[in-house]
């Protein structure tokens, strides 16, 4: 099929969801092309439960071919969180080869223009839809999420995060016109005339560093910003969770191949244990653009040494919620214990310190102390993880050993309120499974300040006892000025407060949610509608997603010449 004919077809298919993804953030209301549940999958070409389970199963040990050029070995060795060895090979890259051959194919890709570029990628993304079975799996035994997370999270809630980039992204390089006629009046000399030439032009290659926790729905936001905006897209999966992003990267070759464009516009990174290849790469000439997400450390590394590149990361952060005081107890309960065990607490956005006034809280059933309030949400865990089946299903697996010996570090710490116990998954008994530890900690001790000051990533929070509201509000302005926070909860039926602690969110630019006490929680982004990050604070430089996450992945050229 020639180029053009492809070009129209997509056109065709693709025009109507960009212009709805266009509306959407326009609007920030509800939308998703996605669905989220597993069974709308199985008609019109998508794989249902049973082939997307049979398309992953057959994986398994074999050499994930993706054709690449400058292939000089066969590497991998993911194990599952939940205990089985996936055995997939993929192609390690000689980069001197790999990198000339991506740039090679970056003036057809310029050149085609933001429409065709944003069709391209929604057809990558519609067929990474179609498999959403398959990739749920893949994302599953990488991460550690469990099944119905992996498939929401992994899938749909990626795809969208994908597709916002795509629309974010057409939005900032169609602002200017393709070409202008300007004309400057010279009083009784004839007027000056020239034709201008305005032409969106990609930084380069981007270095897309994946996380193990979410490597598609942190992954998808910058490889699909970048090649929106016209650059060639390396990515370099996480050593324990590659299978997600190689089988996205095989997809975007396809696609590109098909609608006849270079496939080496889009690459892998796999690497050999410890080679530890993203110092290296990030640092090369050739890459004009960095997304990473992990820990602080490396993001520092790559925000202080990646001098070439425009560098977008997100790092660790301590997340809050302040607690002081509230009209629906049981409501406000429930929802911070989902909050708190939804995979294993192995989320960025996850609260880790809960600030609660040492003196109780007010609530509609009447005042509750400090140790009442601690003791009911550790009731309120309990509860929700009393059923082994529901607790695995929320749960997930541990994803490394790290998270675990923090956790068991964790009741070290202070008097414990909630204890973690072992739970057996049926299914996979070599899974890590552990409920989440609660850990009473007192605000106005030195000691305990250096364990709730720092991220301590997975299941684990810290009750801090604080003296006041107004306590707790300057303690929170110094958690994300000096830590950062992707999120920010607080529960208050008191206007002073609210504005109190909003003032702090606004200042230290954190996002907030309030009085959740329904079935939406504070580690939870709409895409499209939510900002996840801030890019103002510690935590992120950038926020998923808005103008300011595409804009600079390209430069408009002018080309002037005299009318």
């Amino acid at each position: 099929m020639a180029a053009e004919l492809t070009a129209h077809e997509l056109i065709a298919q693709h025009r109507p969801t960009l212009d709805q993804a266009l509306e959407a953030i326009r609007t920030r209301a509800y939308w998703s092309p996605h669905p989220e549940h597993p069974k709308a999958y199985g008609e019109s070409g998508s794989l249902g439960a049973a082939e997307g389970k049979a398309a992953f199963d057959a994986l398994l040990g074999t050499r994930l071919d993706l054709g690449q050029p400058g292939t000089d070995d066969w590497v991998g060795a993911e194990v599952s969180p939940y205990g089985i060895d996936l055995g997939v090979t993929y192609p390690h890259a000689d980069i001197d080869v790999l990198l000339p051959a991506m740039r090679a194919g970056q003036r057809a890709w310029r050149d085609a223009g933001a429409e065709i570029r944003a069709m391209v990628c929604l057809e990558i993304l519609k067929r990474i839809s179609d498999r959403t079975h398959e990739f749920a799996h893949a994302v599953m035994h990488t991460s550690g999420q469990a099944f119905m997370m992996a498939f929401q999270a992994g899938g749909p809630h990626a795809q969208d995060r994908g597709l916002e980039a795509v629309a974010y992204a057409y939005v900032e390089q169609v602002r200017t016109p393709d070409a202008a006629e300007w004309t400057k009046p010279q009083g009784k000399r004839d007027p000056l005339a020239l034709t201008k030439q305005f032409t969106p032009v990609p930084r380069g290659i981007a270095l897309v560093i994946g996380c193990n926790t979410f490597p598609t729905w942190n992954g998808y936001p910058g490889l699909f910003a970048s090649l929106a905006t016209g650059n060639a897209v390396l990515v370099k999966p996480h050593p324990r969770a590659v299978l997600p992003l190689a089988l996205t990267v095989r997809v975007a070759r396809e696609v590109l191949a098909e609608a006849g464009f270079d496939p080496n516009l889009v690459a892998l990174a796999a690497e050999r244990p410890d080679e530890g290849i993203a110092k290296a790469l990030a640092v090369r000439p050739e890459i004009r653009i960095i997304d990473y997400t992990g820990s602080t450390a490396f993001g520092d590394w790559l925000e202080t040494n990646a001098r070439q590149a425009q560098v977008y990361t997100e790092k660790a952060g301590v997340n809050t919620v302040i607690v002081e005081s509230t009209d629906n107890y049981k409501g406000m309960l429930s929802n911070l214990a989902f909050s708190l065990s939804l995979y294993s607490g192995q989320m960025c956005t996850t609260p880790q310190n809960l600030l609660i006034p040492r003196d109780g809280i007010r609530t509609e059933e009447g005042p509750k102390s400090y140790d009442e309030v601690v003791a009911d949400l550790a009731r309120s865990v309990g509860g929700l993880l009393g059923d082994d089946a529901r607790a695995n299903a929320l749960l997930g697996a541990v994803v490394n050993p790290d998270v675990k010996a923090r956790l068991e570090a964790a009741a070290g710490l202070g008097e414990v309120a909630l204890a973690s116990r072992e739970i057996v998954n049926p299914e996979f008994p070599d899974a890590t499974v552990r409920t989440p530890v609660i850990v009473k900690l007192d605000g106005a001790k030195p000691d305990d300040e250096a364990a709730y000051m720092s991220e301590c990533f997975g299941p684990v929070s810290f009750a801090v006892a604080v003296d006041s509201a107004a306590d707790a509000v300057e303690l929170l302005r110094r958690t994300i000025r000096d830590k950062g926070a992707m999120t920010v909860g607080a529960y208050t039926t008191s206007d002073e407060v609210t504005e109190a602690v909003q003032e702090t969110c606004l200042e230290e630019c954190a996002q907030l949610s309030l009085n959740l006490t329904g079935g939406v929680y504070v580690n939870q982004t709409a895409a499209f509608s939510d900002f996840h990050g801030s890019g103002g604070n510690p935590a992120a430089n950038a926020a998923l997603c808005d103008g300011a996450f595409v804009a600079n992945r390209f430069r408009v050229v002018e080309v002037r010449r005299e009318a």
